[in-house]
């Protein structure tokens, strides 16, 4: 399978670089599979689209301010992606990264009280980093940190609530699982009274669902592994429904990816905490889920990949070509898609 069947050229003036506010009022392409068309709508229509039994499954994980910009002892400066923990190291991406060395400080401020020894760049290119904090870690996230947006966004120090879904509420995530940005307390309020059940699930979003795939057949790519947990009373409401054929709707990528991954392991969705590799691609037999709400993704991308096993290969280029022709904003910021 062939990495150029899931290119496409994009205008760079269709990157969105701002949220759209209220956040409900972004645009919203509908592709129904069974017919093969499109309509084209307001994200607030949702409601019209939904059903009474439906459980729509969102990812409640919180984005941390996880970029930091500091300095090292000649003044040089580094920009730092906290990327996880372990044991009392932290694992980062360093920017620019050719004349870090091993033992190097770098400094978070100018007094030199808040920063990191290098201690080694393994061989994915990450870098791991010991801590050298007069204050406390969560106070150095919440003092030092800022949003870690995406390099396609130019808009500068774009406030950590605007790339935070309204429901977010388990830190971990170093990427917004943007599926969920275009809800508001008042579209949840509207789809409980057409009888819609939320269900939450937890995936915190690494760096790894944003992998290039530097492979020319995609089958050789290998997805980097994602912690996720289904608490038990989440996952009974997913499985009671899933059992009386009642529709399943992923909210994200990383929620498609869960409730299939757990479904593969066990035979149904089940409370768990688990780690996944899961890459999807055409073929995949999906037996969650039923309805996807996904944005508009990166050409050649793992998640485009994604949405082309789900959709169907022909169909999603289709819809891609509409939603340029029909001047769609696309990747973090832009508008959204429902597939049924």
């Amino acid at each position: 399978m062939r990495l150029e069947e899931f290119d496409f050229v994009l205008p760079q003036e269709l990157i969105a670089q701002q949220p759209v506010q209220p956040r409900d009022t972004c645009r919203l392409m509908v592709v129904k599979r069974k017919e093969g068309v499109f309509e084209h709508c307001l994200f607030k229509n949702l409601v019209e689209y939904v059903s009474v039994g439906d459980v729509l499954v969102i990812n409640d994980t919180k984005v941390v301010p996880a970029r930091f910009y500091a300095k090292k002892e000649t003044g040089g400066k580094v920009e730092i992606l906290f990327l996880g923990k372990e044991n009392l190291f932290w694992k980062v991406l360093l920017n620019p990264s050719r004349r870090v060395r091993e033992g190097q400080l770098l400094f978070l401020d100018e007094r030199r009280e808040n920063g990191f020894r290098v201690i080694k760049r393994d061989a994915e290119g990450t870098w791991w980093l010991e801590p050298l904090f007069s204050l406390a870690e969560e106070e150095v996230f919440e003092k030092f940190g800022k949003t870690p947006l995406p390099p396609y966004i130019k808009a500068g120090d774009v406030p950590l609530s605007s790339y935070q879904t309204v429901y977010a509420r388990v830190p971990g995530s170093v990427a917004a699982p943007t599926a969920g940005l275009h809800f508001t307390p008042e579209l949840f309020d509207a789809l409980r009274s057409k009888g819609v059940e939320i269900a939450y699930i937890t995936l915190h979003v690494g760096l790894g669902t944003f992998k290039p795939i530097k492979s020319k057949n995609i089958l050789e790519h290998r997805m980097h592994s994602e912690t996720y947990s289904i608490a038990p009373e989440e996952a009974l409401k997913i499985e009671t429904a899933r059992k009386k054929g009642q529709r399943i709707i992923a909210c994200g990528t990383t929620v498609v990816r869960a409730l299939e991954a757990t479904h593969l392991k066990f035979g149904e969705i089940r409370g768990c905490q688990e780690e996944t590799d899961l890459f999807i691609y055409p073929g995949f037999q999906f037996k969650v889920v039923n309805a996807m709400i996904t944005n508009f993704h990166l050409p050649c991308s793992t998640l485009f990949v994604l949405v082309c096993a789900f959709g169907g290969k022909e169909l999603m280029q289709k819809a891609y070509q509409e939603a340029i022709a029909q001047r769609y904003r696309f990747y973090s910021f832009g508008d959204a898609m429902l597939i049924l």
